[in-house]
C-alpha cells in the first residue's frame, strides 16, 4: 500500500493551482519558443532551442511530481475536526520557550506546504514531531542540534 502525504486544503490548493499555470501557461509558451527556436535552422548550435528543451524537461517533471503528490495525497482540513486539545497535523500550536521566554505560533503541515518565514513547520520536522499528540499547558521536549529545549504548550487551535 502506497504511503499517503498528508496535506492541508491550503497546500493541496496551491498545488493545484501550480498545476494549472504549468499546464496552461507555462506548457504551450515553452511549445511555442520550441518551434520558433527549430525555424532558426542547425539545432546542433541553436541556444535558444536547448534552453527551451531544457526549460521542457523541467516542466514536464514538475507536472509529473504535482500530479504523484496530489493522487497520493490525504487533505486534513482540520476545522471539520472538533478540538481534543491535542497537538495534530494541520492545528496551530501557541508555545513557550521556557529558557528564553519567547513565544512562537506555528501550523504544522505537509512537507511541500513546509515554509519557516511563514510560521509553517513539516509534519517530519523535530519541532513537529516533539508537539504532536501533547496537550495543551504540558511540556515539548525539543532535540535541537544544540541540546534539547523545553517549551510549554500554550493554546492549540484547529484554524
Amino acid at each position: 500500500m502506497m504511503n499517503l502525504i498528508p496535506m492541508t486544503l491550503r497546500g493541496a490548493r496551491k498545488l493545484r493551482q501550480e498545476l494549472q499555470v504549468l499546464k496552461n501557461i507555462k506548457r504551450p509558451r515553452i511549445i511555442a519558443a520550441i518551434a520558433e527556436a527549430r525555424e532558426h535552422g542547425d539545432l546542433k548550435e541553436n541556444a535558444e532551442y536547448h534552453s527551451a528543451r531544457e526549460e521542457q524537461s523541467f516542466c514536464e517533471g514538475r507536472i509529473k511530481e504535482i500530479e504523484a503528490k496530489l493522487s497520493n495525497s490525504q487533505i486534513i482540513d482540520v476545522t471539520k475536526f472538533s478540538n481534543s486539545g491535542r497537538v495534530i497535523f494541520g492545528s496551530t500550536v501557541t508555545i513557550l520557550n521556557i529558557k528564553s521566554n519567547e513565544q512562537f505560533i506555528y501550523q504544522i503541515v505537509g512537507d511541500d506546504e513546509s515554509n519557516f518565514k511563514k510560521n509553517l513547520i513539516s509534519i517530519n520536522s523535530p519541532m513537529s514531531r516533539g508537539l504532536i499528540g501533547k496537550k495543551n499547558n504540558t511540556i515539548a521536549v525539543i532535540r535541537t542540534p544544540a541540546g534539547n529545549v523545553e517549551y510549554k504548550i500554550l493554546k492549540i487551535e484547529y484554524i
